[in-house]
């Protein structure tokens, strides 16, 4: 990242995804989803609160990524920043995930309410007037 006028800015950008892993710092292991993920690193969402300072070293493993060593940059709300280590082979992995794994990911704006569908409400979606030929 680069400071320009007291503003942090990102190297690389990001692209927004929903994968699945664990966090692991020290001796605890939390699962996550990554949030959205660029070479250079990404946000994280915990199931439960990560006991860890800035600048902590972590390993997050997710089935599709792999294994990626970064150091925690930010914590917010359940939210994490992580910064992938230079020295690692993140880039390559990230790469990889976008060319063979990554699908469009659009962004969820409200939760709908699921109301219980009654047998009058609609007709069965095998029912023979909805078949068509």
């Amino acid at each position: 990242m680069t400071r320009n006028l007291k503003i942090t800015a990102r190297k690389a950008d990001r692209q927004n995804c929903r994968v699945f892993g664990s966090v692991k710092y020290l001796n605890s292991e939390i699962d996550a989803r990554i949030l959205n993920l660029s070479v250079t690193g990404a946000a994280l969402e915990t199931k439960t609160p990560l006991h860890a300072a800035s600048g902590s070293k972590v390993r997050i493993e997710a089935e599709n990524l792999g294994l990626l060593e970064g150091i925690i940059r930010w914590k917010h709300n359940g939210r994490v920043g992580i910064q992938f280590d230079v020295n690692s082979n993140a880039r390559a992995q990230v790469s990889s995930y976008f060319r063979f794994f990554h699908k469009e990911i659009r962004p969820v704006l409200a939760v709908r309410q699921l109301r219980a569908a009654t047998s009058g409400d609609r007709p069965s979606p095998l029912a023979p007037s909805t078949l068509k030929s």
